[in-house]
């Protein structure tokens, strides 16, 4: 079947988690060698952001790859984020023409609006972000334009309808989100195939987590296949699906490389016995409790708070589930501050939430919990 991107290889490299040094700068030599490895088994798509490492991950990726191969050897991609510190059309416009001066690529083979969905949307529309974009493309700083997101699919559903020149886009999708109610990876999927968009994968390994998944999960796997790592059934489940350009994957280290190019290299489809292998790691997955939040999103309206009540959930399902409270706490700050939202110690106990929620949890208690565990609480 023929779609954009169809002929590029399944693993990209995605660098918004790359080597650092002591003192939070990118280590640019071990980043080197990344580079070679990757390029030197045939994979070609690098994917960074306006954002990544506050612009670094783009001048990182300038001085390892850009400065150091024929810019016809490979696809680089970079996004462009006009919710995160644009007061004005003209800063967003900028944010195109800096990242093209950090990386020096002279053009982007792919190029996105960075994270639309819910709030963020809006500042693409009031900043003329799309028609901006457009007219980058014929000029020819942009080979194909798309964009990424994070929201539900009937909103994937509406932006595609509004702006069906979007060549592509980028998705979060692996097996722990496949039928998440607050992430909708499916259903996200399926719209994009609906109209007929390919799909770029990010965070096919759920930020790392499903590199380490509750033992229950990973006996599963080990015992499928003792030899192969638990992170390569994340990123072969969502290679395996129809229409995916790549799969991105955010290699931090050289090992991390290593394992991935051992199995991507000849990439094979899960097989019809491997895929009931996967469902029963979903299936096992989905029934340690946590809480039973469906991200119908009823609760939110009328909070006199305005607290993220789904947000705060999904965060505190990160530890119920995975028993990672650094990736519970840092995504409780994402959607609570980051998000303009209040967080749960906001909250006054007036009931409201309770009243609408179709799954009838108690919702107080379950922030009080949140409260205890996620906010970080100031030295004394």
């Amino acid at each position: 079947m023929d779609y954009l991107g169809k002929d590029i290889r399944k693993l990209g490299f995605g660098l918004m988690r790359l080597p650092m040094l002591e003192g939070g700068k990118i280590d640019v030599e071990q980043t080197k060698t990344m580079v070679d490895m990757f390029l030197d088994k045939g994979f070609t798509y690098f994917d960074t952001a306006y954002g990544y490492n506050a612009g670094a991950s783009e001048a990182a990726i300038k001085e390892a790859l850009v400065d150091r191969y024929p810019r016809d050897k490979f696809q680089l991609a970079t996004k462009l984020p006009a919710w995160a510190g644009a007061n004005s059309a003209e800063e967003a416009k900028q944010m195109f023409y800096t990242s093209l001066e950090r990386t020096g690529a002279g053009y982007f083979d792919f190029y996105l609006l960075h994270n639309l969905g819910e709030k963020r949307t809006a500042a693409f529309d009031n900043y003329g972000i799309w028609d901006f974009l457009k007219e980058r493309k014929e000029e020819g700083l942009i080979k194909h334009l798309g964009f990424s997101f994070h929201d539900k699919a009937d909103v994937l559903d509406d932006l595609l309808t509004k702006h069906p020149d979007m060549e592509f886009v980028q998705l979060q999708i692996n097996y722990a989100d496949w039928e998440s109610g607050s992430v909708e990876s499916r259903k996200c999927w399926e719209v994009a195939r609906k109209h007929g968009k390919p799909v770029i994968i990010m965070e096919p390994v759920k930020g790392g987590i499903l590199a380490s998944p509750p033992p229950a999960v990973e006996a599963i796997f080990k015992e499928a296949d003792p030899n192969a790592s638990v992170s390569s059934w994340a990123i072969r489940f969502a290679a395996s699906l129809e229409g995916v350009i790549t799969v991105l994957s955010g290699m931090s280290n050289i090992a991390q490389m290593e394992d991935n190019l051992s199995y991507m290299a000849d990439f094979k489809p899960l097989s019809e016995e491997e895929r009931k292998v996967m469902d029963k790691a979903q299936e096992t997955l989905a029934s340690i409790p946590s809480i039973p939040c469906t991200s119908c999103g009823y609760c939110i309206p009328g909070c006199p708070m305005n607290i993220n009540i789904r947000g705060i959930f999904t965060a505190m399902n990160m530890n119920l589930v995975y028993g990672n409270l650094d990736n519970a706490r840092f995504n409780y700050s994402f959607q609570t501050a980051f998000q303009g939202m209040a967080g749960a110690s906001a909250c006054v106990g007036c009931g409201q939430c309770e009243g609408v929620c179709p799954q009838h949890i108690s919702i107080i208690d379950e922030l009080k919990k949140c409260a205890e565990l996620l906010e970080v609480k100031p030295a004394n």
